[in-house]
Formats: structure tokens, C-alpha cells, sequence
């Protein structure tokens, strides 16, 4: 079953795991969560559940937010998020939802928004190349340079160029959970992950197939091998 929740970045730290080695972690409050929204396949077409995080007062929210969540009967919350998922008979309007909903070892994709980091060149923002320092290059090493061509007479669209660097919405996936805490509501997940201290993120189980190793040595993982291109005769003809 697939599952999601919301959260909010705390930062990053260090968890040292049986052997000692140590692990970076990105610590998220995750949740608690209300179920605000719930639709079927029969329905709307397809199933999903709407989720809202983080409680705020009534006089926060407009009025069309407020009567949203009155309809749903559930506490004003200041974020909604949407998450599709396969199965939601099991989710009703108004369950809440903790960090325990995952759990160590679980697969996730987590979104939030990048950090800004203002008005950027070429350089920084898409990685171009300066210019040569000697023979008179005078004060445009960093520029962008020519990029009109001559028979058009402009500017394609999409050329990279000087702008806005940060707050994109960025997705990182295939992360591991490392640790959950279910009574301080605490995802510890391995790696970093997009966004300032305190920005919104949304977690769910990944998009990624991850294949189960072969533990089995008799098996070649070479698909030059007999054994590689077809397992199951090769392990049948062994028995």
C-alpha cells in the first residue's frame, strides 16, 4: 500500500548505526496529519486523499479555505496536499496520520521547495564556462556572451541566461528511512533533501522498482552466462 504524509524540515544531523559507521540524516517533523478529502474511483476516477498539516487559527485562512475544512468537520490547518494512492479504504475523513504510517527501512520520494538564491549569471545558475583571462578579455569574464544567431535575428526560446536561481519545486527520490520516532513525530531520512530549516515537504513511497538482489552464488548475474539469461532453467537443470 502506498502511503504520503506532510512535513517540515528540521535539519540535518548524524545517527551512528550498529557497525558505527555513520549515517547523515535530514530529521522531519512529520505530521500529525488530518485527513481532510477523500475520492474514489467511481467517483471523481480515480482515489486519492487530501491531507492538511500544521493547525492555525480561523481568522488565517479565507473563507473559502475555512468553509472547505467545516464541510470536512476537521481543526484549520494552514497546508493541503493531495497524494494519489491505490488504496484508500482504509482512510476516512477525519483519521489523523503520524510518522508511524512509514517505517525504518522504507523506500521514499520527498518534495519541497529549493532555497532561493536571487539573481544568479550563467555561471552559477547553469554552469557556463568563463571566458580566457589574458589578451585583453577586459571586465566580461562571466558574461553570457554572443547566443543570437544571425539568420533568425533572435533569441530561441528556453537559452539559458542570467535570472531567478532557487525556490523550484524539487523532488529527490529513492532516499532511505532510517529511524522513525512515532512519539516526537520524527523521520530521519538519509541524505539531504530540498529546502530551508522549517520549509514543507511532502513524503511518499518512491516511484523507483527497486530490485532485490541476487544472494543466490550459484546464479551468474552475467547475462553472457547460460545462468544469467535464464535463471530458472539454469536452476532447475542444477536440481
Amino acid at each position: 500500500m502506498k502511503k504520503a504524509i506532510i512535513g517540515k524540515k528540521v535539519g540535518m544531523t548524524q545517527i551512528f548505526d550498529e557497525t558505527g559507521k555513520v549515517i547523515p540524516v535530514t530529521v522531519i517533523e512529520a505530521g500529525p496529519c488530518t485527513v481532510v478529502q477523500k475520492k474514489t474511483a467511481e467517483k471523481e476516477g480515480y482515489a486519492s486523499v487530501q491531507l492538511g498539516f500544521s493547525e492555525v487559527k480561523e481568522n488565517d485562512l479565507n473563507k473559502p479555505e475555512l468553509g472547505h475544512l467545516k464541510k470536512a468537520g476537521v481543526a484549520p490547518v494552514k497546508y493541503l496536499k493531495e497524494f494519489r494512492l491505490e488504496d484508500t479504504t482504509s482512510i476516512n475523513v477525519g483519521d489523523i496520520l503520524k510518522a508511524d504510517v512509514f517505517a525504518a527501512g522504507d523506500k521514499v520520494d520527498v518534495t519541497g521547495i529549493s532555497r532561493g538564491k536571487g539573481f544568479a549569471g550563467v555561471v552559477k545558475r547553469h554552469g557556463a564556462h568563463i571566458q580566457k583571462k589574458s589578451h585583453g578579455g577586459g571586465p566580461v569574464h562571466r558574461h553570457a556572451g554572443s547566443m543570437g544567431p544571425i539568420d533568425p535575428a533572435h533569441i530561441f526560446k528556453g537559452k539559458i541566461g542570467a535570472g531567478h536561481m532557487g525556490v523550484d519545486q524539487v523532488t529527490v527520490e529513492n532516499l532511505d528511512v532510517v529511524k522513525v520516532d512515532a512519539e516526537m513525530n520524527l523521520i530521519a531520512v538519509k541524505g539531504a533533501i530540498p529546502g530551508p530549516k522549517g520549509g514543507i515537504v511532502y513524503i511518499k513511497n518512491t516511484v523507483k522498482n527497486n530490485r532485490v538482489k541476487n544472494t543466490d552464488t550459484t546464479i551468474s548475474n552475467n547475462p553472457q552466462k547460460a545462468s544469467g539469461r535464464n535463471p530458472q532453467k539454469a536452476s532447475a537443470r542444477k536440481a
